[in-house]
């Protein structure tokens, strides 16, 4: 059986279906049909109305002429009269079928000899009946020709409608050219499509091909080779992406470096201790007559060390639970001016026995703080075991506390060695464990950062290498209400 991968790490299969590239050249295509295709029937419906606008006002102005001539010189006349003479309405000088027809309907003349043409059906012929220019598009009985009609009235001298001039004309030569026109305007839409095509499979291989790659990448680094980099030398969100893989496999192997650091430095931590209570239990064991003065030495060094050994382990179980995000607080109200007094009288020994001096400087007043106590006093004491591990005999360690406005300020202030620069953007960060000597696990300040957060409190580190450091501690206080 194959090793089993859980399944949100099984990489996908990707096939030319579910293609990103796929999937862009179908978007790119699928928006510039839509824009060639509404492009291409905006051009051919318009050039289909200003080919019939322009044949509608050549009929017009022709048809305009005709009437006004009748009403100069036959309105006075029967119509036929005008049907039988050869006036200026002739079809000869006529480019178009040239109708006569009654106010009933007949039609009394016809230029293409249509005269059973059941012309009072025709909307044009209708509205000039009413004494209104009409408009028609349409077929008629005697031709297959899509043909356009004008109509007008014919009035008498009294203004009563004697009749109605009607011009006809066929569009089949004008719908050839439309639909030649359209052709053209399809096939140039044809090739623009397809260039189109070529452009967006380019467009879409030069996006796809830097997510390849850091596909690619992103598959090594996921099996453990960080030392791989991403080579896009781009300017827009890709080339960010790049850069951010890459900042991330380098923080990787730093994480990973300081991390075997602190494994390393834990277990020379660890073995220090049992080495001396193995040895010291090894002496007490053998101990002989006269030897008695050891047994006091060896069981206080037994059990100096089994404390510092059960320190550490507190330390890395807190430290587990930070990592985590176990850490929890069990809060209560308490008075934290006692708290760090407290905390002062349980370290003084220590501090002298380091041939410190410890100044103490806090309010004498009352500050109630709603908060974990137990974790306060280890925030001091990690605080404090650390100016005392880092500062030299002979030397100051002060303990400041006290209220400003809304917040609770502790000051844990050294004259000691000092943090370097390089060193102090990441004293807080887990893992690290910084260049001096006395330097262990790097997990004290971590876990006190974490504890002061919840808090809803911050921890700022000031420092200068050989001058001494000062840990400055803010912790928000409740109003009294609130307290209550």
């Amino acid at each position: 059986m194959g090793s089993w991968v859980p399944m949100a790490y099984r990489p996908r299969r990707i096939t030319l279906k579910n293609s990103l590239g796929t999937r862009l050249v179908i978007s790119f295509l699928l928006i510039i049909f839509i824009t060639v295709a509404i492009l291409d029937t905006i051009i051919i419906l318009g050039y289909r109305h200003y080919t019939y606008q322009n044949i509608s006002n050549n009929l017009t102005i022709k048809q305009e002429n005709s009437v006004a001539y009748f009403q100069k010189n036959y309105s006075s006349y029967p119509l036929t009269e005008l049907v039988l003479e050869d006036t200026e309405l002739n079809t000869s000088r006529i480019d178009a079928q040239v109708q006569i027809i009654d106010p009933q309907g007949y039609v009394l003349m016809d230029s293409a000899g249509v005269l059973n043409d059941n012309v009072i059906a025709y909307n044009d012929v209708q509205s000039a009946i009413k004494g209104e220019k009409g408009l028609r598009i349409g077929k008629v009985e005697y031709s297959d020709d899509l043909v356009m009609s004008v109509s007008s009235p014919l009035y008498n001298t009294e203004k009563d409608i004697v009749g109605i001039l009607r011009y006809t004309t066929s569009l089949a030569e004008a719908n050839r050219f439309i639909i030649k026109m359209a052709f053209i305007v399809i096939w140039i839409g044809v090739l623009v499509l397809l260039i189109s095509t070529m452009f967006s499979f380019l467009l879409a291989r030069s996006i796809i091909r830097p997510i390849q790659e850091l596909t690619a990448v992103a598959k090594k680094m996921t099996d453990g080779q960080y030392k791989i980099r991403s080579h896009i030398d781009r300017s827009d969100e890709l080339g960010k992406l790049s850069d951010t893989l890459n900042t991330l496999a380098e923080e990787i192997i730093k994480k990973d470096q300081i991390k075997n650091d602190f494994i390393s430095s834990i277990s020379h931590e660890l073995r220090t201790p049992l080495t001396s209570i193995k040895g010291w239990a090894s002496i007490i064991k053998s101990l002989g007559e006269g030897e008695e003065h050891l047994l006091e030495d060896g069981l206080n060094i037994i059990e100096n060390e089994s404390d510092r050994l059960s320190k550490m382990v507190e330390e890395l179980l807190d430290f587990s639970r930070y990592i985590s995000g176990r850490i929890t607080l069990d809060k209560d109200i308490f008075n934290i001016t006692t708290t760090c007094r407290d905390v002062s009288r349980q370290l003084t020994p220590k501090v002298k026995s380091a041939d410190l001096d410890f100044i103490v400087d806090l309010e004498e007043k009352d500050i109630i703080l709603v908060g974990d106590e137990n974790r306060i006093k280890q925030l001091l004491i990690n605080l404090l075991d650390n100016a005392i591990k880092f500062t030299e005999k002979g030397g100051w360690i002060k303990l400041t506390g006290y209220e400003e406005k809304d917040n609770y300020y502790i000051l844990v202030s050294d004259n000691g060695v000092g943090i370097g620069k390089d060193d102090l953007i990441h004293v807080k960060e887990k893992f690290y464990k910084g260049k001096h000597s006395k330097s262990h696990s790097g997990i004290g300040l971590s876990i006190s950062d974490e504890i002061v957060k919840l808090h809803n409190g911050s921890l700022e580190i000031f420092s200068e290498e050989n001058i001494g450091t000062t840990i400055k501690i803010t912790i928000p206080l409740k109003k009294p209400e609130e307290v209550e």
